[in-house]
């Protein structure tokens, strides 16, 4: 058989594990759409609701550099049966979610269960494909990495609107369910080696697990409480400050560490993670934001945010092929920072926001932030890892992985924080604007006040004076809203900026380095 030829058996499996990393990535953000219906159906505070998402990505975070190892352990057959699996099961919990709480951590079940899945498919398309046939498989893979989360969104709305929000996770488990039989049947790539886990580095594993837990508690809840002067804000702060520096010191003296931060004395490596950091901060931010804006500000339902941010993902759509048409004649770097670029301009062209803003108004910033995405994140794979050893690659590339899912979860964080703090600011400064010496705010209320039918005109002075005044009081928290949202995108834009200019420092990669790279940043 050609070396160029898929093995008969190969396609089928690969289909398999192929949607098993399509709906867990797709549920990252199939609830970005619904989050205001979830929060509903939940009675969560709006600052509580981004949890639904952070908890999903902080959980993929903890587990995708344990995958590798994990794969060694179980095999590739054995893992990705029981993430599928788990996965399945916890879509079920979650769609019986009874209240926030209890949503958070089923969602975070979703996320630990399922993260294996993605990784898992990459590394298995090395075996089943030989030649120049990796090429499209790994194509494909990448297609789906970058359209799933996009698409999520979309699907989530329809679902919604036509279902009710408990089918986001109901959903899952047909398909759950088919693949968690088939892989099992069809897939025969490696062996379990259970005698790994007397060496693993278990330590190393719950130091991680809080610090990246602990700080997001902080980054998500600091707003709400204050910051520092909250006891508990403190207290998790110095706890996941001391835990994360307990987890380099156990990772640079541990023989065998779950991530390897030997690996960043290497420039395009660190490059290639600060790169991927701000991606993720890109890619998952602005999907949890903009639907978001056009269900708290613009009042659409699921299934209007899903059509509204739909061009998104066909921007991606179009940009893969034309990225894999380039790749083989442009230096990877130019097409990194013509990504990198074009998000940033994505992001500052969403800055110019208002509140009347709908899908056509963002089309043009959707497809600038869609198209590019590709390029954003494939050659941040080949020039960060092919640079590495091979034998530094297989623990690496586990950090390399984690700071995608890091920076979305931060983002998403620092995101939310920006919106509630800069909203009371911007409420302020347009309230202090908001008296009798303002004679546009004087006309604009008298007509208020004249349509809810008040008979007197002095505000206060009877029920349509209330109410104008209320009406007044909405108007002002939306512009402040809106205003607030545009600052987010404003801080997106500058992280855009920063990495484009970093891009220049990394080495060009050789081909063969590269494509060693890609093989192992799945494991």
């Amino acid at each position: 058989m050609s070396g160029a030829a898929p093995r008969p058996p190969a396609l089928l499996p690969f289909v398999v594990m192929c949607a098993g990393m399509f709906i867990a990535l797709l549920d990252i953000q199939i609830v970005a759409s619904s989050l205001q219906d979830i929060g509903g159906g939940l009675s969560a505070a709006q600052d509580q609701i981004s949890w639904v998402q952070t908890a999903y990505l902080i959980a993929e975070i903890i587990m995708i550099p344990l995958s590798g190892w994990l794969t060694r352990v179980f095999s590739t057959r054995w893992l990705f049966t029981i993430s599928a699996a788990g996965f399945t099961g916890a879509s079920l919990l979650c769609g019986l979610a009874w209240n926030i709480q209890s949503m958070i951590v089923f969602r975070a079940l979703q996320g630990l269960l399922g993260a294996s899945m993605i990784p898992t498919v990459f590394t298995s398309s090395f075996h089943f494909f030989q030649g120049p046939r990796r090429v499209y498989s790994a194509a494909v893979i990448g297609t789906i990495a970058s359209i799933a989360p996009t698409l999520g969104p979309v699907f989530g709305g329809w679902i919604t609107d036509a279902f009710g929000w408990r089918w986001l996770f109901y959903i899952n488990l047909a398909p759950g369910i088919a693949i968690s039989v088939l892989v099992p049947l069809l897939v025969r790539i490696d062996k379990a080696d259970l005698s790994l886990l007397r060496g693993a580095d278990y330590p190393g594993i719950v130091l991680l697990a809080v610090a990246l837990g602990l700080l997001e508690y902080v980054l998500e809840d600091g707003t709400r409480w204050n910051w520092f002067d909250d006891s508990t804000i403190r207290l998790c702060a110095w706890i996941a400050g001391a835990a994360g520096v307990m987890f380099v010191i156990r990772s640079l003296s541990y023989a065998n560490p779950v991530v390897d931060l030997r690996a960043l004395t290497n420039r395009n490596f660190t490059l290639g993670c600060m790169l991927s950091f701000v991606t993720g901060v890109g890619m998952f931010t602005t999907i949890y934001l903009t639907p978001l804006f056009l269900g708290y500000v613009r009042g659409f339902s699921a299934w209007q945010i899903g059509i509204a941010v739909f061009s998104t993902g066909a921007a991606s759509l179009i940009g893969t092929p034309v990225y894999i048409l380039l790749a083989r004649r442009v230096d990877g770097r130019w097409l990194m920072m013509f990504g990198l670029g074009c998000f940033g301009l994505a992001m500052w062209s969403f800055s110019f926001i208002t509140h009347d803003w709908g899908g056509a108004e963002l089309l043009v910033p959707q497809v600038l932030r869609g198209f590019p995405q590709v390029f954003a994140v494939a050659p941040s794979v080949m020039l960060g890892l092919g640079s590495l050893p091979p034998e530094r690659l297989k623990y690496a590339s586990g950090l390399f992985n984690m700071m995608r899912n890091l920076g979305g979860a931060v983002g998403i964080a620092v995101s939310a924080s920006i919106i509630n703090d800069r909203t009371n600011l911007h409420f302020a400064l347009i309230a202090s604007h908001l008296s009798a010496a303002n004679g546009a705010m004087e006309r604009a209320l008298h007509t208020l006040t004249a349509r809810y039918g008040a008979l007197p005109a002095s505000p206060g002075a009877g029920a349509g004076a209330d109410a104008a005044l209320k009406q007044l009081w909405h108007l002002a928290y939306r512009e402040a809203s809106t205003l607030a949202f545009a600052d987010a995108f404003r801080a997106i834009m500058l992280a855009f900026v920063v990495a484009t200019l970093l891009v220049p420092l990394m080495r060009k990669v050789a081909t063969a380095q590269a494509a060693q790279a890609t093989r192992n940043s799945g494991r």
